[in-house]
């Protein structure tokens, strides 16, 4: 595998992602009270903070934030939680990610909330590779990529000295 790094977002076009997806998320939850966003560690909870800012500032609706961390590499389901599932039984749930390959990292997260009986849950990527093993599928994403398996998507967001990108490599 090379080490040239492809840009393939910089800071700006990722946060105006991020706006989009805020205002499809409001277009799709108007009538709603509260919206749950729910994101994955490490990098899924850093979007997942950013589309709460976002719709805080344009949403009519409460919106609750989650961290979700999980054993990936797990073959079942292994998760640590900052909330008790049962809190948000009726309520929409916005499942985070920053990148959505194989499927597997959602179909875990939405484990999490399997046991609750919810009125809606959704999907957010800011990159999806097209690369399923899982029957997942993103109600929002960011860019969709059609990339080859060896290639990898690096998300940089909030690390120390190096601007928000999102690189192929």
């Amino acid at each position: 595998m090379s080490d040239k790094k492809i840009l393939v977002l910089n800071q700006q076009q990722i946060q105006q992602k991020i706006d989009r997806i805020a205002y499809q998320v409001l277009e799709d939850n108007l009538d709603e009270t509260e919206v749950v966003i729910a994101g994955i560690l490490p990098r899924g909870n850093l979007l997942a903070e950013r589309l709460k800012k976002v719709l805080d500032g344009i949403a009519p609706f409460k919106t609750t934030l989650l961290n979700i961390e999980l054993e990936k590499d797990s073959s079942t389901l292994k998760s640590k939680i900052n909330f008790d599932v049962n809190d948000h039984a009726e309520k929409v749930i916005i499942l985070v990610d920053d990148v959505l390959n194989s499927g597997k990292t959602l179909a875990y997260g939405m484990g999490v909330f399997l046991d609750v009986h919810l009125k809606k849950i959704s999907t957010v990527v800011l990159v999806d590779r097209n690369h399923k093993s899982f029957p997942i599928s993103t109600d929002y994403a960011g860019i969709a990529m059609s990339t080859v398996l060896k290639e990898h998507v690096d998300v940089v967001l909030n690390e120390a000295g190096q601007e928000d990108a999102v690189y192929l490599r």
